[in-house]
């Protein structure tokens, strides 16, 4: 009988942890089914940053691992290159990853799919074991916590975030070994699940490593009996979680240099001492559907958890069964939790210091997380509230939903149904919790349907308030790029950039492969941005996109091919897979040399080698001129060593400006356009005649953009990348000669400051020399991978210096005929190689930094541990 009893604890077990990963895994794919994502229809998961960055972070890594693994250190799909290890340890290092190997070409969008379910219900199956190994709760009610938990609001709203998403499944796994460690001293199941969780994304570790500090607290004073023991319990603490950062060293030390290269350089160091909003404005967010597009990028905390584990939280206060100082140092710890979610300098501290980019509060799962802890700790079968304990909880939550109710109109992501339909599970789930009989089969099967009707209904209607990408919207055109980068790299197996004049995202190149020149990340290095910035190409502090580039850039940064898309006739007219992105008139210089129905292709015969031999001038150049084409023109000169390329570009006039409901303007430059009747149109025309074929290009300030203003030229609307915060250039016309230009801009509000608004023309005969003279003393490359370069090259002069379009990083190791040299920075943003007189073999490779220590104390680290692992096992 005993053997039988312990096999049927044992299934009934497995039944509870195999229905806790079930249930949110088969709910949520059912609504993704009922939605129509791939592959079960034509949508996708596809929305915001996961459509728009993550996915092309996702065929990276298929790419790198299963096709060009020298590429997993350094590419030159991101932006113009960088490292990639910051990258890897963001957004790439989950375990579940490994899926999207299954998954090539377009039906990555399935990969994805099987990422967010799996992770759903993982969340579910962890937490269900925490409870199974730390609480009374079993079987359907053990399920219902797991499912609140796995579909808390935080997953819902941030399930675009899938890489956050591997914090839900750790984080219980993360505090039962904390636990464990606090009530027997066993820390090993501590260290590996933390160790885990800060290899596979160091920015929700940090937030877990922070709730790690208050929740050792808050057991320190549940379990405290003698202060000599609490010593032993801190010093036990400390020593695992260290061991912890030891053991994931290898990834956290480069990642650390890579973020003192980009993130760390916008952290806040000054704040305010004051809160966000009126902190009661938080309770709209534990009703139902709480949630929309317009709470992504500033919106409050996403707490939803379901009536259930809400209410429970609140009667695990008055559970006399619970120490009484284990309640006050909860209420500490919840206050606390609470202060963050609303307190600028503590939501700042779970931030690292910077305020989020969209998606604020981030470490709200964790607030879930505890109130649903508190809620299960509760809720048992024997769990009785008193009349006092009801009534107190009741009046919460009356109040509580008068405050919600009355201000229903503030919240735009919450309505009058949903509120209701948040009320009958209240008063459900306050039915439930108090009712005297919880012995029978029926009541944990209520529990479960109740607890789970309501999240789901919370998912259903959170998501159906989103749009997302189309599979033919992105298949379509990934097909096509793919198709163009394709038949380019079959001819030309050289080292070089391509460039393009559509977009769907800004990490094409990413996902098609290709060295490319735009990229969207949150480790992207300040002075890539600010480079772009200053050539007058859209950047910000997390994107840049070389969507302006002209002759002079795209012959520096070695651009030697171009897509553009081409314009159908008929009934097509106006339509294309290939998002119109810039205006590129110039390519009228370039060679065609293929072209398809949607795309043509040209080859940039200006454009130079990765390496050249250049003046030593460039070293020293100092170029602070706001002017991306005096700009340009420096960065030349500085080269070819002629002081005449600095008159590279030269400033021209308009013909003709005449001006409609407009007050007359005697300068365009700098000028503040006004309408004079605010009801009716205002518009400007301006015309020009090139008298040289050369090219021409505008000059548009950051307010002089799509939002503020239509630009149309010669009859067709500009298309212009929309974003961008500094004065970028745009290409206006060449090979134009005698034919008259025609630009109308439309005001589309009432005023239009034309900052830095200005017509330029490029000076070719004087480029095509200096890019002649550049191309004279090439680098030819023998060896070339996405981390090493190896060629010859000949300075035919003392003092030359090897120039390279490589963006600098100590990372980058350079020898001249075998022997190490230093690297040098130019322009702020490139590498140089001094070079001797004569012919020369060069070789430049990249190691991340730090990377060497981190593998010796993490290899170290786990050489002792084993040692003593070893030693314990043989005393024993």
């Amino acid at each position: 009988m005993q053997v039988r009893k312990r096999r049927w604890a044992l299934s009934r077990r497995q039944l509870t942890l195999w229905g806790a990963f079930l249930v949110p895994f088969i709910l949520m794919t059912g609504y993704f089914i009922y939605r129509q994502m791939a592959p079960f229809g034509t949508s996708s998961l596809l929305t915001v940053d996961l459509g728009q960055q993550y996915i092309d972070f996702f065929a990276y890594l298929r790419r790198a691992i299963l096709h060009d693994p020298s590429s997993i250190f350094y590419s030159f799909s991101n932006g113009i290159g960088g490292e990639m290890l910051g990258t890897w340890s963001y957004y790439l290092l989950s375990p579940l990853n490994w899926l999207l190997l299954l998954c090539p070409g377009t039906s990555l969008t399935t990969g994805v799919f099987l990422l967010t379910v799996f992770k759903y219900g993982l969340a579910g199956l962890s937490f269900a074991w925490l409870l199974e190994k730390t609480t009374q709760q079993r079987g359907f009610k053990a399920i219902m916590f797991a499912t609140a938990y796995a579909l808390m609001g935080w997953s819902v709203a941030n399930q675009l975030n899938v890489m956050w998403l591997d914090a839900a499944y750790l984080l219980p796994l993360i505090f039962y070994g904390l636990y464990q460690l606090m009530h027997t001293g066993k820390w090993r199941t501590y260290v590996i699940w933390l160790t885990l969780m800060l290899v596979v994304n160091y920015y929700m570790a940090y937030m877990i490593c922070l709730f790690m500090v208050l929740a050792f607290c808050w057991l320190a004073v549940d379990r405290f009996s003698t202060w000599r023991h609490f010593g032993k319990q801190a010093g036990k603490f400390v020593l695992a979680s260290a061991i912890s950062g030891l053991l994931s060293a290898f990834i956290l030390l480069p990642t650390w240099w890579s973020l003192s290269q980009s993130k760390a350089q916008y952290t806040v160091t000054t704040f305010k001492w004051h809160f966000d909003f009126f902190p009661p404005k938080m309770l709209a967010k534990f009703f139902l559907g709480a949630f929309n597009f317009d709470q992504m990028p500033d919106g409050t905390a996403n707490l939803f958890i379901g009536a259930i584990a809400l209410l429970g939280s609140l009667f695990y206060f008055s559970d006399r069964r619970i120490k009484l100082r284990t309640r006050i140092a909860s209420g500490i710890l919840t206050a606390f939790l609470a202060l963050s979610l609303c307190f600028q300098p503590l939501d700042l501290l779970w931030h690292a210091g910077q305020f989020p980019v969209w998606y604020p509060y981030r470490f709200s799962f964790i607030v879930s997380f505890w109130l649903i802890w508190l809620a299960a700790q509760t809720l048992t079968a024997d769990f009785q509230p008193g009349w006092l304990a009801i009534s107190l909880v009741t009046l919460i939550v009356i109040a509580g939903s008068a405050y919600v109710g009355i201000n229903l109109a503030k919240f735009k992501f919450l309505t009058l149904n949903q509120l209701l339909l948040g009320l009958l599970f209240v008063i459900l789930a306050l039915a439930l919790i108090t009712l005297p009989i919880k012995h029978h089969w029926i009541y944990p099967l209520t529990f479960l349907v109740i607890g789970v009707t309501e999240v789901t209904a919370n998912a259903f209607i959170s998501l159906n308030n989103i749009s997302y990408v189309s599979q033919s919207e992105y298949g379509n055109y990934t097909n096509e790029l793919q198709r163009l980068v394709n038949r380019v790299q079959k001819r030309d197996h050289g080292f070089y950039r391509i460039g393009k004049t559509f977009l769907r995202t800004k990490g094409d190149a990413f996902q098609t492969g290709y060295n490319g020149g735009g990229v969207f990340s949150s480790v992207l290095p300040k002075a890539v941005p600010t480079f772009f910035g200053n050539i007058g190409n859209p950047d910000g502090d997390g994107f840049v996109e070389y969507s302006n580039g002209t002759l002079v850039t795209d012959s520096l940064l070695n651009m030697k091919y171009y897509f553009q898309q081409n314009q159908l006739a008929g009934a097509l007219s106006g339509t294309s897979i290939l998002p119109a992105s810039s205006n590129k008139a110039d390519l009228a210089d370039y060679q065609k040399i293929s072209s398809d129905h949607w795309a043509t292709t040209y080859k940039n015969q200006y454009a130079l080698p990765m390496g050249y031999a250049a003046n030593q001038q460039i070293l020293t150049l100092k170029n602070k001129t706001a002017d991306p084409t005096q700009y340009q023109a420096n960065w030349l000169a500085a080269l070819t060593g002629n002081s005449q390329d600095k008159q590279l570009y030269t400033a021209e006039n308009f013909d003709q400006v005449t001006f409609q409901n407009i007050n007359q303007q005697t300068k365009i430059t700098g000028a503040v356009l006004q309408k004079k009747n605010l009801l009716k149109p205002g518009k400007i025309t301006l015309t020009f005649t090139p008298t040289t074929n050369d090219a021409y290009y505008f000059t548009f300030g950051s307010t002089v953009n799509p939002d503020n203003a239509t630009f149309i030229l010669n009859g067709k609307t500009l298309n212009q990348y929309k974003t961008y915060r500094n004065t970028i250039l745009v290409s206006a016309a060449d090979h134009a000669k005698g034919h008259q230009q025609k630009v109308t801009i439309q005001l589309s509000k009432g005023s239009l400051w034309l900052d830095n608004f200005t017509l330029y023309r490029l000076n070719t005969p004087r480029f095509q020399a200096a890019i002649n003279q550049l191309k004279t003393q090439p680098w030819h490359l023998t060896t070339h991978t996405s981390r090493y370069f190896k060629g010859t090259i000949t300075s035919k002069h003392a003092g030359q210096v090897l120039n390279t379009s490589i963006p600098y990083s100590q990372g980058w190791h350079a020898t001249v005929n075998g022997h190490a040299v230093k690297t040098y920075k130019t322009i702020g943003m490139f590498t140089a190689v001094k070079l001797p007189k004569g012919n020369s073999t060069v070789t430049l490779a990249y190691w991340p930094p730090l990377l060497n220590v981190g593998l010796l104390i993490s290899g170290g680290t786990f050489i002792i541990l084993l040692g003593g692992w070893w030693f314990s096992r043989r005393h024993q």
